[in-house]
């Protein structure tokens, strides 16, 4: 059996990277980590074999991924997106902002960029879920709450905003009450925006969280991701639930989801890209 080509984890915050490594572990395959310093868990990689990097130093990224012979390279975990002043480009990222010009201005023309630097360096650009496909999201409701007739209401709304918010290439979560769009999300990530609608929350029923990839989405980068974060922030929000799209939304230990969400109240289910 010939052995499978050397990963590249490029590794931002979260589980998500550490449950690769066990997973290419497991299927005996080389691999090897590209760790983003201020944003991947360090304790998370401890045993790994790794090298650490700024974001702003890509040149110097790309000969360590050369250097320990990595031929597919694959992006985990969630990264704040810097401002060029923090970022402290080196040549080679300087160059590719110059180059790139306004595509750096929304999250998908960026990572379609990166994918394409990638690949112009001779690695394969793999997506998460090709390596973790038991994490993508299954249709319909899981565990032990269901959505109502108020609550499908307020998922075929917030499926609709967040259709928009992506076609502009702002966001992929929005938060609907009773008809009103509490919060979307923007550059401060799902858990600020949980924590700005558990502020602005109106009296009665609670409102639900939709969740979906931008349309035209780049599948192998940046697929929406819920964990167990996820649901405690939506509980502490006074939420009544979570949607989010079936097939392209990632679950990380979907077990653990559905029994926080079991004992918070909340439903978990998942929604087809145009909504219920």
């Amino acid at each position: 059996m010939s052995t499978p080509p050397k990963l590249g984890i490029v590794a931002g915050g979260g589980p998500l990277p550490a449950r690769l490594v066990a997973t290419c572990r497991a299927q005996g395959r080389p691999l090897f980590v590209l760790a983003l310093s201020g944003h991947a868990d360090a304790a998370l990689l401890a045993d790994a074999p790794q090298a650490w990097i700024r974001m702003g130093e890509a040149g110097k990224g790309m000969e360590i991924l050369h250097d320990h012979a990595v031929e597919e390279v694959v992006m985990a975990g969630p990264v704040r997106r810097p401002t060029l002043r923090d970022l402290r480009p080196d040549w080679r990222t300087a160059r590719f902002f110059a180059r790139i010009g306004l595509k750096a201005l929304g999250d998908d023309g960026l990572l379609k960029a990166v994918i394409a630097e990638l690949e112009g360096e001779g690695f394969r650009v793999v997506g998460l879920h090709s390596i973790l496909g038991d994490l993508l999201a299954e249709a319909g409701p899981w565990g032990a709450v269901q959505p109502d007739d108020q609550a499908w209401s307020d998922i075929r709304r917030g499926a609709e905003v967040v259709r928009g918010l992506g076609r502009l290439d702002v966001g992929q979560a929005v938060v609907v009450q009773q008809g009103i769009v509490l919060a979307v999300e923007a550059v401060e990530g799902t858990d600020a925006m949980l924590r700005r609608s558990g502020e602005l929350k109106r009296e009665g029923v609670g409102g639900v969280m939709v969740k979906l990839a931008k349309p035209g989405q780049e599948r192998r980068v940046d697929l929406p991701t819920i964990g167990v974060g996820t649901v405690a922030g939506c509980a502490a929000a006074g939420l009544r639930g979570i949607a989010v799209e079936a097939g392209s939304t990632l679950v990380v230990d979907r077990p653990a989801v559905i029994a926080a969400a079991d004992a918070a109240g909340l439903f978990l289910c998942g929604i087809a890209a145009e909504g219920p």
